[in-house]
Protein backbone atom coordinates (compact mmCIF):
# COMPACT_ATOMS: atom_id res chain seq x y z
CA UNK A 1 0.00 0.00 0.00
CA UNK A 2 1.68 3.10 -1.03
CA UNK A 3 0.27 5.96 1.22
CA UNK A 4 -0.24 10.28 0.95
CA UNK A 5 -0.40 12.21 3.89
CA UNK A 6 -2.78 15.08 4.77
CA UNK A 7 -0.53 18.17 6.04
CA UNK A 8 -1.74 17.75 9.64
CA UNK A 9 -0.55 14.09 9.33
CA UNK A 10 2.59 14.92 8.33
CA UNK A 11 3.61 17.61 11.19
CA UNK A 12 2.15 14.66 13.08
CA UNK A 13 4.82 12.58 12.67
CA UNK A 14 7.58 15.12 11.96
CA UNK A 15 7.12 16.51 15.24
CA UNK A 16 6.13 13.15 16.89
CA UNK A 17 2.98 14.33 17.84
CA UNK A 18 0.62 12.06 20.64
CA UNK A 19 -2.28 12.74 18.26
CA UNK A 20 -0.64 10.01 15.60
CA UNK A 21 -2.24 6.91 17.08
CA UNK A 22 -0.49 3.15 17.45
CA UNK A 23 -3.25 2.07 14.30
CA UNK A 24 -1.91 5.45 12.55
CA UNK A 25 1.60 4.16 13.23
CA UNK A 26 1.40 0.66 11.99
CA UNK A 27 0.09 2.22 8.70
CA UNK A 28 2.63 4.44 7.98
CA UNK A 29 5.28 1.91 9.03
CA UNK A 30 3.74 -0.85 6.73
CA UNK A 31 3.42 1.25 3.56
CA UNK A 32 5.25 0.18 0.31
CA UNK A 33 6.22 4.07 0.30
CA UNK A 34 5.20 7.08 2.20
CA UNK A 35 4.43 10.63 -0.25
CA UNK A 36 4.29 13.93 0.74
CA UNK A 37 2.69 16.25 -1.88
CA UNK A 38 4.48 19.48 -2.57
CA UNK A 39 1.18 21.14 -1.93
CA UNK A 40 1.63 20.38 1.44
CA UNK A 41 4.96 22.74 1.64
CA UNK A 42 2.54 25.26 -0.25
CA UNK A 43 -0.20 24.89 2.44
CA UNK A 44 2.73 24.99 5.09
CA UNK A 45 4.58 28.22 3.76
CA UNK A 46 1.07 30.19 3.36
CA UNK A 47 0.07 29.29 6.78
CA UNK A 48 3.82 30.07 8.41
CA UNK A 49 3.77 33.64 6.53
CA UNK A 50 0.16 34.24 7.74
CA UNK A 51 1.12 33.31 11.21
CA UNK A 52 -1.43 30.28 11.64
CA UNK A 53 1.73 27.37 12.36
CA UNK A 54 5.21 28.19 13.73
CA UNK A 55 6.43 25.85 11.25
CA UNK A 56 9.07 26.11 8.55
CA UNK A 57 8.57 25.25 5.44
CA UNK A 58 12.05 24.89 3.79
CA UNK A 59 13.28 22.38 7.39
CA UNK A 60 9.56 20.47 6.50
CA UNK A 61 10.98 20.39 3.10
CA UNK A 62 14.03 18.11 4.72
CA UNK A 63 11.77 16.43 6.76
CA UNK A 64 10.35 14.64 3.94
CA UNK A 65 13.66 12.86 2.78
CA UNK A 66 15.02 12.38 6.15
CA UNK A 67 11.80 11.00 7.12
CA UNK A 68 12.03 8.24 4.63
CA UNK A 69 9.49 9.85 2.54
CA UNK A 70 8.66 10.76 -1.01
CA UNK A 71 7.82 14.15 -2.63
CA UNK A 72 4.71 13.74 -5.25
CA UNK A 73 4.59 16.60 -7.21
CA UNK A 74 1.24 18.28 -8.12
CA UNK A 75 1.48 17.15 -11.69
CA UNK A 76 -1.45 19.06 -14.70
CA UNK A 77 -3.45 15.87 -14.31
CA UNK A 78 -3.91 16.14 -10.62
CA UNK A 79 -5.15 20.07 -10.84
CA UNK A 80 -7.96 18.21 -13.52
CA UNK A 81 -8.40 15.64 -10.87
CA UNK A 82 -9.88 18.59 -8.77
CA UNK A 83 -12.01 19.78 -11.50
CA UNK A 84 -13.77 16.42 -11.60
CA UNK A 85 -14.41 16.23 -7.79
CA UNK A 86 -17.70 17.17 -7.00
CA UNK A 87 -17.91 20.88 -4.30
CA UNK A 88 -18.48 18.47 -0.95
CA UNK A 89 -15.26 20.44 0.54
CA UNK A 90 -13.85 23.97 -0.63
CA UNK A 91 -10.19 23.59 0.93
CA UNK A 92 -8.18 23.70 -1.84
CA UNK A 93 -5.14 21.73 -0.72
CA UNK A 94 -7.81 18.96 0.84
CA UNK A 95 -9.19 18.84 -2.77
CA UNK A 96 -5.79 18.63 -4.54
CA UNK A 97 -4.40 15.99 -1.98
CA UNK A 98 -7.79 13.83 -2.84
CA UNK A 99 -7.00 14.01 -6.42
CA UNK A 100 -3.68 12.98 -5.91
CA UNK A 101 -4.59 9.83 -4.10
CA UNK A 102 -7.22 8.99 -6.72
CA UNK A 103 -4.95 9.47 -9.60
CA UNK A 104 -1.79 7.84 -7.78
CA UNK A 105 -4.50 4.81 -6.37
CA UNK A 106 -2.41 5.96 -3.01
CA UNK A 107 -4.04 5.76 0.23
CA UNK A 108 -4.69 9.28 2.02
CA UNK A 109 -4.31 9.73 5.61
CA UNK A 110 -6.27 12.31 6.83
CA UNK A 111 -8.56 13.01 9.92
CA UNK A 112 -10.45 15.02 8.25
CA UNK A 113 -14.20 12.81 8.17
CA UNK A 114 -15.12 15.33 5.28
CA UNK A 115 -12.79 13.96 2.77
CA UNK A 116 -14.16 10.61 2.83
CA UNK A 117 -16.98 10.92 0.79
CA UNK A 118 -14.86 11.66 -2.43
CA UNK A 119 -13.66 7.93 -2.35
CA UNK A 120 -12.46 4.83 -0.31
CA UNK A 121 -8.81 5.48 -0.51
CA UNK A 122 -9.69 8.69 1.97
CA UNK A 123 -8.42 6.62 5.46
CA UNK A 124 -9.93 8.81 7.85
CA UNK A 125 -7.61 8.53 11.34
Amino acid sequence: MRVLLDTHVFLWVVSDSPRLNAKTRQMIDGAASIHVSSATIWEVAIKARLGKIGAIPEELLDEIEKCGFKELQVSGKHAVGVANLPLHHADPFDRILVAQAVREQMRLLTSDSLLRIYSDLVECI
